[in-house]
């Protein structure tokens, strides 16, 4: 029988003292798959891909990762968890502006030892596997050594995904990515996002408010389709 990569059952979650946020009764993400997800704000999209990442644990129900029960590990194991098995892309890049671009692609490798062993495995050193993956994703390699603070928007945008992807994450999430970039800009760097989820066979879950790109993916969701909290209030 195959393992989800992602099963939600029965899952509840509220901030204290606030209405229920979040009740989804049944939800799964399959290895491989890529998925668009969509909802406006205040629908608790964030507060979903924090309880997928264990930052949040649920109220009730269960977040089940790879097989994995997220709320039977303790906080110390879910962090741990986290950075081996999930890459995140953020809305805002949360790129670490002393280091240089190849450093902040490779901090992954430097808190997971199994992200660095697949990067060695694929790449022969997680250096080569950050320069490829910035090669793939359209960077000269002369930016490698330049501070992440002094690219351009869209050149951050490149280098958060290509931190997410090195050591071949199972599950890659990626929350607004492509909200700086033009359309042109928006269409290539999915393909090339697609194309290395592909190659490591990465499922992706891709949070948007831009319905244009939804046919671009194997499954599109709106969140309210899964949520049946009676009024989501805060995202």
């Amino acid at each position: 029988m195959t393992v989800s990569l992602i099963k939600l059952t029965a899952l509840g979650f509220a901030w204290p003292g606030q209405p229920e946020l979040l009740n989804i009764p049944t939800f799964t993400l399959d290895r491989g798959e890529r998925l668009f997800l969509k909802g406006p704000s205040g629908s608790g999209k964030t507060t979903l891909l924090g309880l997928l990442g264990g930052v949040q644990t649920v109220k009730r129900g269960n977040v089940h990762l790879l097989g994995t029960d997220l709320a039977k590990l303790s906080a110390s194991k879910r962090d741990r968890f986290r950075v081996d098995h999930t890459g995140y892309i953020f809305q805002q890049f949360n790129l670490l502006p002393f280091l240089s671009v190849e450093e902040n692609v490779q901090l992954p490798c430097r808190f997971s030892k199994e992200r660095a062993h697949r990067a060695e495995a694929r790449h022969g050193s997680v250096v080569e596997a950050s320069r490829h993956l910035l090669a793939q994703l359209g960077l000269a390699p002369d930016l490698g050594t330049r501070r992440a603070d002094s690219l351009s928007i869209g050149q951050q945008q490149r280098v958060a995904a290509a931190r997410a992807l090195i050591g071949s994450p199972e599950l890659v999430i990626a929350d607004e990515p492509t909200s700086a970039l033009d359309a042109d800009a928006r269409e290539g760097f999915l393909k090339l996002l697609f194309a290395e989820c592909s190659a490591s066979g990465a499922g992706l879950l891709f949070v948007s408010h831009d319905q244009s790109l939804a046919p671009l993916f194997d499954r599109t969701l709106s969140l309210s389709e899964l949520n049946r909290a009676a009024r989501p209030l805060e995202n």
